[in-house]
């Protein structure tokens, strides 16, 4: 008996000290915050020694994982309808609100859920839930990507899922069907789905021979680039919660189909360093020092390297494709790009990503208006359900969706 209460002091204190992070003060349900990342980290920790032990891949493990929990979350609504379908070969989820009074067409959004281009589903709880709640707030039609996933597949098959589902939508009979009006459609994504829809209305500005264009994209601390692992949100929030710098990198890395064993030299900037011909080009794109307010450039400096390792962008070029990382777009490509909502969190490796974007999208003449949150975290706007819902959660849903609203 006394061993036991020796014990139980011994394992508060471990746990206390696993799930502790000193954290900035501004962030919003700190403890809270503290806790999920706790669950992540450890779910993780699991997931890589099935890995090691060669049972499973790490990322379908922690997918089954996520969309198993999930799916306990889910909320339902009788007014909208929610149907699968399949646009061109990729599996999609529609949301329809009913038909209002002598209303004929409907605003419509594209949306593309988020999860490092591994995880997280359309079908599961969290990103069914934001649809339905988008498609009732706006009265709009929802059409959420199911593009597939790493490791089955990895760069360019997510980007090519997004563009065909899109593509297929946007043709007039196929608007015609789910009464949409074709003037008034927006094209979204969160993370890493930002991603794919800021790739895909790049890409659709190039299509001349595409009958309707959107009218909106809003894209939600989006992943935009893999060439400077040290803008300073990159070195402020390297151990945040839920996306520390690391987890981003390997991400990235999965993504493009890398080895981690290019992990450090990514993250110190070997791959773009001065002597890397193929970087050179870009460089200026998204030179920070420049595209950021001092409020975000603070005292940090660039992490440049003169000498670094070239044959890094060599084997993986998708380090430096544009349909990957769509902030090295020229500017001719970003002023046809339409109106743009750009939600950015301080406490967020990519809060620069989304900066960056949103100040050369203005500067090549395209309307932008950049959301930005003080007290949130990366992931937060799918995070508005109990066990995990956080009032940063449902401040940047209903920012996101009132933008929408006023400009959709």
């Amino acid at each position: 008996m006394r061993a036991a209460w020796l014990l139980l002091p011994a394992l508060a204190a471990l746990s206390a000290y696993y799930v502790y992070l000193p954290l900035p003060g501004a962030v919003s349900d700190p403890w809270k915050l503290m806790l999920l990342d706790a669950t992540f980290r450890a779910v993780q920790q699991t997931c890589h020694l099935i890995h090691y032990l060669r049972l499973s891949h790490h990322l379908i493990v922690l997918n089954y994982l996520i969309c198993t929990f999930d799916k306990l979350k889910s909320v339902s609504s009788e007014d909208i309808k929610i149907t699968d379908a399949v646009f061109d070969g990729v599996e999609v989820r529609v949301f329809e609100p009913p038909a209002k009074g002598d209303e004929s067409l409907k605003r419509s959004v594209v949306y593309i859920h988020g999860g490092g281009w591994a995880l997280a589903s359309a079908r599961t709880s969290l990103y069914n839930n934001l649809c339905r709640i988008m498609a009732e707030s706006l009265n709009a039609v929802v059409v959420s990507v199911e593009y597939r996933l790493v490791p089955e597949v990895c760069f360019p098959e997510q980007y090519h899922d997004a563009l065909r589902a899109t593509k297929h939508f946007l043709q007039p009979d196929v608007l015609a069907e789910y009464s949409v009006d074709p003037s008034r459609i927006a094209i979204s994504g969160d993370s890493a789905g930002g991603n794919l829809a800021a790739a895909v209305c790049q890409q659709l500005s190039k299509d001349e021979d595409l009958p309707v264009r959107p009218k909106l994209q809003a894209l939600i601390y989006p992943v935009l680039q893999a060439f400077d692992f040290n803008t300073p949100s990159y070195q402020q929030n390297m151990n945040m919660p839920v996306l520390p710098r690391y987890v981003m990198i390997n991400y990235w890395i999965d993504y493009i189909n890398g080895n981690y064993d290019l992990a450090h030299e990514l993250l110190i900037n070997n791959h773009t360093a001065l002597n890397v011909g193929r970087a050179l080009s870009f460089r200026a794109r998204l030179n920070w020092t420049s595209l950021l307010p001092p409020s975000f450039k603070k005292n940090y400096k660039p992490v440049v390297q003169s000498t670094g390792t070239a044959a890094i962008v060599e084997r993986l070029p998708a380090l430096l494709d544009v349909r990957a990382v769509p902030l090295l777009a020229d500017d001719a490509t970003l002023a046809r790009q339409p109106r743009t909502y750009m939600l950015t969190c301080e406490n967020d490796v990519l809060r620069d990503d989304g900066a960056m974007y949103a100040a050369r999208l203005e500067r090549a003449g395209v309307p932008v208006t950049l959301d930005h949150f003080h007290d949130c975290f990366h992931g937060c706007m799918i995070f508005t359900v109990w066990p995990t819902d956080f009032s940063a959660g449902v401040q940047t849903r209903n920012s996101y969706i009132k933008w929408l609203d006023e400009n959709l």
